[in-house]
């Protein structure tokens, strides 16, 4: 089944029915002006009813918190509709079905959603994806086999087309998307070379991921770590940072290079816009391909990306860590950490136990 897009039915009214259980959300209480502050959201208690006919009531047991979720926070025009002031924020999470009302889903089944940033929730049966039984835990559908993998699954495969033996970089390669791309180059027969926040990244890229080469950016430069990990140049550079991780990363390609340009996390809080790289003339002169994809343009794919991914994960050649925080009231802090480098792999909030 292909996913609803984000928002599908955010704008469901179910305020008018009989309560019969209370849940907790996260709302966005202002937008924030730079890095967000805890007191930008606001932790609330709402009434949740009996579902109607074609509903389900569904308790999340994992939440994803994203780094584009920052743009969804202000209302600058963008791919995706800005979170409203004083009203439940959204994406991804998996639950467990605990009442239904559709002859599609039954209690007790595992389904995934965009109606993360609360405990529990009521919503049309079209809203949520059932998961198929895997031998994998079920926060692996927000991580490796969610959204964050099937990005650097689609990024890598279809914009930087890597070859055997080429050169791959990829930036901020110790988070959910940047591991996953790195491990998949190896898996074509790359050497990948990443870049991360600290000394603890860097060893487990090169320890637990394979990568040739890694460097800690707070103590290399983009420019020196990318010239030190990968001395011959660059084929694909998988761009999740911008910045002077881009401008390093031109200058590095060997000619007919592709750039994926997946995130600017280094952008998302400045308050005035910033110089972009001095040196784009050279993508001309190098003859590179540059582009940015949105992943929601492809969900009609993401059957075939879990067809392909699942295996390589039994096989062990796809690994993944996840930074757990407990709890609905945790979730503004795990997001905040995002920014901070505070996560190893996919950042996630634990809202209730996978057995309850």
């Amino acid at each position: 089944m292909t996913p609803e897009p984000p928002n599908a039915w955010l704008g469901r009214d179910y305020s008018m029915r009989a309560p019969r259980l209370t849940s907790r959300e996260i709302r966005l209480a202002s937008r924030p002006r730079g890095m967000p502050l805890p007191a930008d959201f606001e932790l609330a208690e709402v009434a949740l009813a009996e579902p109607a006919e074609g509903e389900v009531l569904v308790r999340n047991v994992y939440m994803s918190v994203d780094p584009y979720m920052r743009g969804r926070m202000s209302d600058a025009p963008s791919y995706a509709a800005p979170f409203d002031v004083g009203k439940v924020m959204a994406g991804g999470a998996v639950g467990k079905v605990l009442q239904s009302r559709a002859p599609e889903l039954q209690a007790g089944d595992l389904v995934l959603s965009m109606l993360g940033w609360r405990e529990q929730f009521v919503a049309h049966a079209g809203s949520v994806q059932k998961l198929p039984a895997a031998s994998v835990p079920l926060s692996a559908y927000l991580g490796i086999l969610g959204l964050t993998g099937f990005t650097a699954w689609y990024g890598l495969n279809e914009i930087g087309r890597p070859k055997k033996g080429e050169w791959v970089a990829v930036s901020a390669a110790a988070g959910a998307v940047g591991s996953v791309a790195g491990q998949l180059a190896r898996a074509h027969g790359c050497h990948v070379v990443g870049s991360a926040g600290s000394d603890d990244k860097v060893a487990h890229l090169v320890g637990d991921h394979g990568f040739e080469a890694a460097f800690n950016y707070h103590r290399l430069t983009p420019v020196e770590g990318f010239r030190r990990g990968a001395p011959e140049g660059i084929d694909v550079y998988f761009d999740n940072v911008g910045g002077a991780h881009l401008e390093a990363a031109i200058q590095h390609m060997r000619n007919f290079g592709r750039i994926v340009a997946c995130g600017s996390i280094s952008r998302y809080n400045l308050t005035a816009p910033a110089p972009g790289p001095s040196n784009v003339s050279l993508i001309v002169g190098k003859r590179l391909l540059m582009q940015g994809f949105i992943i929601a343009d492809h969900y009609s794919r993401l059957g075939e990306f879990r067809s392909q991914v699942i295996p390589m994960i039994e096989r062990g050649q796809l690994r993944w860590r996840e930074t757990i925080l407990d709890g609905i009231e945790r979730a503004p802090e795990a997001f905040i950490k995002l920014f901070e480098g505070g996560n190893l792999g996919k950042m996630l909030v634990r809202l209730a136990p996978e057995a309850a």
